[in-house]
């Protein structure tokens, strides 16, 4: 066989070959299946009260599935909405679908897939949104205070972020009343409410361009409005940034230290504190965090599935792999995990948007 043979024939090899039946679970009695695929670049999930699961990109497309129930895997997918402007973030409260472009909000009343054929875009009901790419992908979730909440990355590797950059914001759901909750923030794709503490976590991507090993990626809890995390003076709780923070020793002092100073580079994004029954009891309120995985580091690390485990104080006592090898031993990329959903079985489902896939992982009690 010929060099471009071979190229030809380990490239359909890795094809053929599904992250799901390569990736390690933790357990024999968890099973990693697709859920959908055929998707482009999917990042975060929302659920309607008929089960329609919306999918929101980094193209410019929003997908709406049907789920087969027998099945528990797509059963249809349609594009709801195209030519949008990378919308990414998807919530549905109360059965109303907000979604988000890099600029600005939309929000689709009484959503349901009988409904979807007669669903025109409308207007965006916001539309102050900072409008930049860089670090511009939102991300929503609607809070315990009935207010929507969204990040706003910084424009940049590291700087003195523009006003209302490097930030946690909410409105409220008339689009109304914005307002800063914390600072400090370099870009946070993925935030969740503890259900038992009530308290607001987030993950927040370290800077680029200080070695392999620094700074930490982060986790993040907000236990006050206002607080700052440090950016782009302290990194991670520890690191004193070499431009901002060069003559002052004591500046990490200054600000909110993580709860979880993750691995360098592993680019944590989506977060889901689980609060089903299906998995085993010590993953009941545990903290799953997507590690989407590094782009700039010698040695690749993240692409993995991680999980924190708390004691009876909410303290994080353990940081581990929930499921790893969405990297192949050869650095080959086989899947890069972003969102969670969880399905009222108790199943979870997580975005791939390098491979356009859905997976669900599920429980069974016996294999």
């Amino acid at each position: 066989m010929t060099g471009l043979g071979l190229v030809a024939s380990w490239f359909c090899a890795v094809l053929q070959a599904s992250p799901a039946t390569q990736i390690k679970l933790p357990d024999p009695k968890f099973k990693m299946e697709v859920f959908a695929e055929g998707l482009d670049t999917p990042r975060t999930l929302a659920r309607a009260d008929d089960g329609t699961v919306f999918v929101g990109t980094r193209s410019d497309k929003i997908y709406a599935i049907r789920l087969d129930e027998k099945e528990r895997k797509a059963a249809e997918i349609k594009v709801l909405y195209s030519g949008l402007n990378a919308p990414n973030g998807v919530v549905v409260h109360k059965n109303t679908l907000y979604f988000a472009e890099i600029h600005q909000i939309y929000k689709v009343e009484n959503v349901s897939w009988k409904t979807l054929n007669s669903v025109k875009l409308p207007k965006p009901f916001y539309t102050e949104l900072l409008n930049n790419p860089h670090h511009g992908y939102r991300v929503l979730a609607v809070g315990p205070d009935e207010k929507l909440y969204f990040g706003l990355g910084v424009p940049c590797n590291v700087c003195v972020p523009p006003k209302n950059y490097g930030s946690l914001a909410r409105i409220s759901l008339d689009g109304k009343k914005f307002e800063i909750i914390a600072e400090g923030i370099r870009n946070s794709v993925g935030f969740d409410w503890d259900p038992v503490s009530k308290l607001l976590w987030f993950s927040d991507n370290g800077r680029d361009w200080l070695g392999d090993n620094l700074p930490p990626c982060e986790l993040n809890q907000i236990s006050k409005p206002g607080q700052h995390f440090g950016f782009p003076y302290c990194h991670g709780g520890m690191v004193a940034d070499p431009e901002f923070s060069s003559s002052d020793p004591k500046a990490c002092e200054k600000y909110e230290a993580p709860q979880v100073k993750l691995g360098a580079h592993v680019a944590p994004l989506g977060i889901h504190f689980y609060r089903g029954k299906q998995f085993p009891e010590h993953y009941r309120n545990a903290l799953f965090v997507a590690e989407h995985g590094s782009w700039n580091r010698s040695a690749p690390v993240g692409y993995r599935i991680a999980v924190a485990t708390f004691d009876s104080n909410r303290k994080v006592t353990k940081y581990e792999a929930f499921t790893e090898g969405w990297l192949a031993r050869d650095r080959h990329v086989l899947a890069r995990p972003v969102g969670f959903l969880e399905l009222p079985d108790g199943s979870l489902l997580v975005t791939d948007d390098f491979g356009g896939k859905i997976f669900r992982i599920s429980y069974a009690a016996t294999p």
